[in-house]
């Protein structure tokens, strides 16, 4: 199970009136597990970036002049997530942005590439309803390191929601360690062959059959002549 989580940072909010994408950060998770094999790129997008973004991300327009354009790491970005399941947290932002940016490089939609897309805000939303459930909010309450986080970054955002993810989905890995445990006793099993025991008889003494009699005249009275022997009896004779 490849899964990959991303994260991406803008010029704005509006995809559709103009804005692109300035960073991109993806981490790998295979078997439940970080295998370090993440992707990351600064973007030049063209335009400067609204001082709303700005005062989020904090990546200024002068930084990103130098850096490559979407249509230089596209082939790579699609390389790297193809056929992985693909974890955001509110996924319909970043997707949109990601389908805006194929769109202008003539390439069909996200989704084309990957084997699914799990939202995490919408999982978050079902596990704890009412709350508040920011990436913020779930690093608080699942007890997840942020503390390096005073500005939002793609990559150090996936990072922290490879984290969130997994202790949201805690209870998987003890159902999957309950499997391999009973797989592993399984395979631990020895056959023993009894056909080479003689077990003894022991046959019931005469005070013992009298005593079992007595027991079952009574179970008969006690049923009215309808115990299960005594009709069977009855019909035999």
């Amino acid at each position: 199970m490849r899964q990959i989580f991303l994260d991406t940072e803008t010029t704005g909010l509006s995809a559709d009136n103009g804005d692109r994408v300035i960073e991109i950060g993806c981490v790998e998770l295979l078997h439940r597990k970080l295998t370090g094999n993440n992707l990351h790129f600064y973007l030049n997008p063209e335009r400067d970036s609204h001082e709303e973004a700005l005062r989020v991300h904090g990546i200024s327009n002068e930084f990103l002049k130098d850096k490559p354009k979407f249509a230089d790491v596209v082939d790579q970005l699609l390389e790297y997530i193809e056929g992985a399941e693909i974890i955001i947290h509110n996924a319909p932002f970043d997707v949109g942005f990601l389908n805006k940016e194929l769109e202008l490089q003539g390439r069909p939609r996200f989704h084309t590439f990957v084997d699914g897309i799990t939202d995490t805000l919408v999982m978050a939303k079902e596990m704890f309803p009412g709350k508040r459930n920011s990436l913020d909010s779930l690093c608080d309450r699942l007890e997840v390191d942020n503390s390096g986080r005073t500005l939002h970054g793609a990559l150090l955002d996936a990072e922290l929601l490879a984290d969130v993810y997994i202790n949201m989905t805690r209870g998987q890995d003890a159902l999957l360690m309950e499997v391999e445990s009973n797989d592993q006793q399984t395979r631990s099993t020895m056959r023993v062959d009894l056909s080479s025991f003689q077990l003894p008889i022991i046959a019931a003494t005469e005070q013992e059959l009298t005593q079992h009699a007595d027991v079952l005249v009574q179970l008969d009275k006690s049923s009215a002549g309808k115990t299960v022997w005594r009709n069977l009896e009855n019909s035999v004779t």
